[in-house]
């Protein structure tokens, strides 16, 4: 059992209906707000408008037009308006990519240099302006945990906001996500599994989070070829949403190896050259890591995952359930309408793989040496190449 701390300060307001409870929880932060939000989807969904009602008692300022993966002259932008316009606390309005853009416009504001350096350099972050997060998407776990990613394309660098920049109250209504069209619901769906992922696969597990990474799974891959099925179905559009948020908000990691997020790692640099959909970068990346990953000392972890996760025979032998459980989520993410190669997603050859690699070894936050197969350079640029 490994040492570990816990803390996550956000409450999360969650159900039908709970959007009505924003008002009590913004009551006394001031008079003047900036809204966060994305392409105008909270527009057809009637949530701008509720929000617009909710607030009507304060001063209201908008940011709208924030990207899948967000950039820096959107935060940039938010970051001008806090300042410009002394706002008190802001409203997120989205999916993770408002809600990562959000903390680093909100950090930024108590900043005095550019917003950028708090993402290659934690160190700066500080204080931050309060924030309310309204969930529109399950996929990230950014309503629930302290830390984002922010793209900048002037570098081609995708990289971790990695600080304590925690939305002070998650409302998550279920109801919000049946517009989220077949495409964004599977690669958010990817996007949680490869959160657990990340801390399950690991050297040093323990029953307890073993259990928690497990269901975790186990529901993703139940619901979501429901909601995929039915749009509106909320009971399987709530459990996708309950488990979205603790993907990221670090409780499957308690106790387990300290894991450096290698898929993520990989991914976000493809996205940041080729600005690929997040989730479905993590579907096309995660067989190939695993395939790279397997061998006789972690066929048992593999194994295991097959057998809890997919109802494997325990019986049979331990690297045959192995590299069963990966051909079948392979198969998973190719039944819920994922690409399974980068040739599928746009890519067409390995012309970047090298500086990839490169700029993960130089700047990534976690160590690819502590990973559950160790990698280097040269392993990075194996496992994209595989992966094409």
């Amino acid at each position: 059992m490994h040492n570990y701390d816990y803390f996550v300060p956000t409450r999360l307001v969650f159900g039908r209906g709970r959007l009505g409870e924003l008002s009590k929880y913004v009551s006394g932060r001031g008079k003047r707000v900036l809204i966060t939000y994305g392409g105008g989807s909270i527009k057809k969904l009637g949530l701008y408008d509720r929000l617009r009602e909710l607030l009507r008692d304060f001063e209201v300022f908008e940011l709208s037009g924030i990207e899948p993966n967000p950039r820096i002259d959107s935060v940039r932008k938010g970051v001008e308006i806090v300042k410009r316009e002394n706002i008190d606390f802001i409203v997120a309005a989205g999916g993770g990519s408002v809600i990562d853009c959000t903390k680093n416009i909100a950090a930024g504001a108590c900043y005095d240099g550019d917003p950028w350096d708090l993402v290659m350099n934690p160190r700066l972050i500080g204080k931050h302006v309060p924030f309310f997060a309204v969930l529109t998407l399950s996929a990230t776990g950014s309503e629930y945990d302290g830390s984002g990613v922010i793209t900048n394309p002037a570098t081609n660098e995708k990289n971790a906001l990695m600080g304590e920049i925690f939305p002070e109250v998650s409302i998550m209504d279920p109801e919000y996500t049946f517009s989220v069209n077949a495409w964004q619901t599977a690669a958010g769906s990817a996007d949680i599994m490869s959160h657990v992922f990340e801390s399950y696969l690991v050297r040093d597990g323990n029953i307890f989070t073993d259990g928690i990474c497990e269901a975790m799974l186990k529901t993703v891959i139940e619901c979501t070829p429901k909601a995929l099925k039915n749009p509106e179905d909320y009971e399987a559009r709530a459990q996708l949403m309950m488990v979205s948020s603790f993907g990221c908000c670090g409780l499957p990691a308690l106790g387990r190896t300290p894991s450096p997020w290698v898929c993520h790692g990989i991914e976000h640099e493809v996205s940041a050259f080729y600005d690929i959909t997040h989730g479905a970068g993590l579907a096309i990346l995660t067989p190939p890591l695993m395939r790279y990953s397997l061998s006789a000392e972690t066929a048992p972890r593999f194994a295991q995952y097959g057998v809890r996760v997919f109802g494997l025979n325990p019986d049979n032998d331990v690297m045959a359930n192995a590299e069963e459980a990966i051909r079948k989520t392979a198969d998973f993410f190719k039944s819920i309408g994922l690409p399974a190669t980068l040739r599928e997603a746009g890519i067409p050859s390995d012309e970047h793989f090298g500086e990839m690699a490169d700029h993960i070894i130089a700047h990534w936050f976690g160590d690819f040496k502590n990973a559950l197969k160790p990698l280097g350079r040269e392993d990075i640029i194996a496992i994209l190449k595989d992966a094409l």
